[in-house]
Parts: structure tokens; C-alpha cells; sequence
């Protein structure tokens, strides 16, 4: 593979430059540059995150015109997840992620969650941060900015309480909680499921956690650290519990799993009780339904002991 040695003005002016040559393309609305580039949290190993914005995807033979002129190697037609192509610029060494939206498709999913303030299980807004944080590269007739003008707005209250209300049930109160599947799943020696359900329960803490701190959900990528570099209220401990848990739910024995799934959602309790997005116990509620609060202990580590409210936390 071409070794990436280019710089940020090399990357930006490539990102323009196919931006530009799928503008050319009929039919195609506008193209966006969204991911970890234009959101200021890059690396070395991030790619270019195209969005294509068109009636129709183009056809595939135009696609692999375009990616032609830039790519040594280029897979065109990948459905995996949203339509889209992927190649590798030969220049450069850099990856260009291309995916095809419609505007009728996107304007949808934005009217699902800041007009009918739909929440789903796990990554609710993350199509909001997408699109408030992508740059427009070709936008001719202004559709996309119109439509950014429209996502920038205040984070609606009754969609972080329909958030709180989809997923913190399924933590731990359910019948079939996302800690009774994992539990069930210990019973079986089922670590595949174990890490499953594990990986599901911290789609919808993440979910809940950019809720309480009104913030669109950045979607999959380097969560921890946005969340203690962006979010003011974090559960005391979070960094540490969190790494806790994961550290032994790929590790055998993994039967702690269980003390510290109860530590990571306890302080979560904590918080959007404080937050008054759920009652308290003394109030009715019963954040912790379904698992007992733990109890601090010179096992949980320091900075795991009951948890309250904290304001940013220190990135791991």
C-alpha cells in the first residue's frame, strides 16, 4: 500500500478535488465532507468521508470513472451498510470513503429526531452530528446548507428524555436487560454473547450519556475520549469503570462482568437522576431495577466508589 506522507492542505485540496468530480456527475445535488476530519478529532489513520447527495445514486459506471482518476485500487458497489464506494488515492495513500445519500432520505431521518423526537437503541442522533459537522464541498443550489441552518438548533428536551426512556430500561430493568442476557450468558460459558450484549449495553450508555449532556451522539469511533473531552457531566469514575468492564469482558475469568456492569450503570443512575430525567428511588423510580448497586470496595480501584455527578473528566 502507498505510504501516507501528505498533510492536511494536501488532504483538503484531495477531498475537493473528487468532491469536484462527483459534483460534475447529473443528478447530484451536493457533496459533503463529514467524519473525524472536518469534526477536529483526525489522526494519521483517518480517511476522507464523502456524502454524495443525489435522487438516485449514480450509476456505477460513472463511480468507477471517478474513482479511476484517483485510485490504484478501488471497490465500487459496496452495499455492506449505506450504499457506496472505497478506493485508495495513489497519490497520497489515502483512503476515500464515498457514500450515496438522497435528500428526501436524510431530511427524513433529521424530521425523526428534532420534530418527532424518535429515540433509537443506541447512536439516536448520530445522523444530527453528521450533518451539522460535515463541510460542503459542492453545493451549487444551497440545498446543504439549508439543511445544516435547520439541524442547528437547540437540543429538543422532550428527544433526551424520550432517549432516556428507550434505553435505560433495557440496561438493567427489563425482564431481558441487556445485564440478564450477559448474565445468562456466564451461566452458559458464552463469552461470543457475552461481549455482544456487553458491546450493546454500552451502545445505549453512550446513547443516554450525550443525551444528559445535550449533545448529538459522534457516532462509533473514539467515544471515550469525546465523551470526556466534550461532556461537562460525566458519572464519577466513568473512564475507569468503563476500561474496567471491558478489561474483563474479553479476558477470562469474566465472571467479574457482572460487579462491573452494576459499577458503570450506577454511576450512570446517578447522573440522569441528577439530571431529573428519571425519578429517584425515594421519588418512585428504580434506576437500579434489575441489578443490585454495588458496593465500594478496595477491588473496584480507586475512583470506583459510589458515584455522583462530575464535571470533565481527565481523557484516558
Amino acid at each position: 500500500m502507498t505510504e501516507r506522507t501528505t498533510h492536511q492542505p494536501d488532504i483538503d485540496a484531495l477531498a475537493a478535488e473528487v468532491a469536484a468530480a462527483f459534483g460534475r456527475l447529473p443528478g447530484v445535488v451536493a457533496v459533503a465532507e463529514a467524519g473525524s476530519r472536518p469534526a477536529a478529532a483526525a489522526d494519521d489513520d483517518s480517511d476522507i468521508d464523502l456524502y454524495v447527495y443525489a435522487a438516485e445514486p449514480p450509476p456505477l459506471a460513472a463511480r468507477a470513472r471517478v474513482a479511476a482518476a484517483f485510485a490504484f485500487a478501488a471497490e465500487i458497489g459496496n452495499e455492506t451498510w449505506e450504499p457506496g464506494d472505497e478506493w485508495v488515492d495513489a497519490r497520497t495513500g489515502t483512503t476515500i470513503d464515498v457514500i450515496y445519500r438522497t435528500p428526501a432520505w436524510i431530511e427524513e431521518r433529521l424530521d425523526r429526531v428534532l420534530v418527532r423526537h424518535e429515540a433509537s437503541l443506541g447512536c439516536s442522533t448520530c445522523l444530527w452530528h453528521n450533518v451539522l459537522h460535515a463541510r460542503p464541498l459542492v453545493d451549487r443550489q444551497g440545498w446543504y446548507r439549508r439543511l445544516q441552518a435547520s439541524a442547528a438548533r437547540p437540543y429538543p428536551e422532550p428527544l433526551k428524555r424520550a432517549i432516556v426512556a428507550r434505553n435505560h430500561p433495557v440496561l438493567r430493568q427489563t425482564a431481558s436487560s441487556y445485564r440478564h442476557q450477559i448474565e445468562l450468558a456466564l451461566r452458559r460459558d458464552d463469552p461470543v454473547s457475552v461481549n455482544h450484549r456487553t458491546a450493546a449495553l454500552l451502545a445505549s450508555v453512550f446513547d443516554i450519556l450525550f443525551a444528559a449532556n445535550e449533545l448529538p451522539h459522534p457516532g462509533g469511533k473514539r467515544l471515550l475520549w469525546y465523551a470526556t473531552t466534550h461532556c461537562a457531566k460525566l458519572p464519577a469514575g466513568f473512564a475507569h469503570d468503563l476500561i474496567a468492564l471491558l478489561g474483563v469482558a474479553s479476558v477470562p475469568p469474566i465472571h467479574a462482568i457482572l460487579s462491573r456492569v452494576d459499577a458503570l450503570l450506577d454511576g450512570l443512575d446517578d447522573l440522569v437522576v441528577r439530571e431529573g430525567l428519571l425519578p429517584s428511588p425515594e421519588e418512585g423510580g428504580a434506576p437500579g431495577a434489575g441489578g443490585p448497586r454495588r458496593e465500594p470496595s478496595e477491588e473496584m480501584g480507586a475512583g470506583s466508589s459510589e458515584s455522583v455527578v462530575s464535571e470533565r473528566a481527565t481523557p484516558p
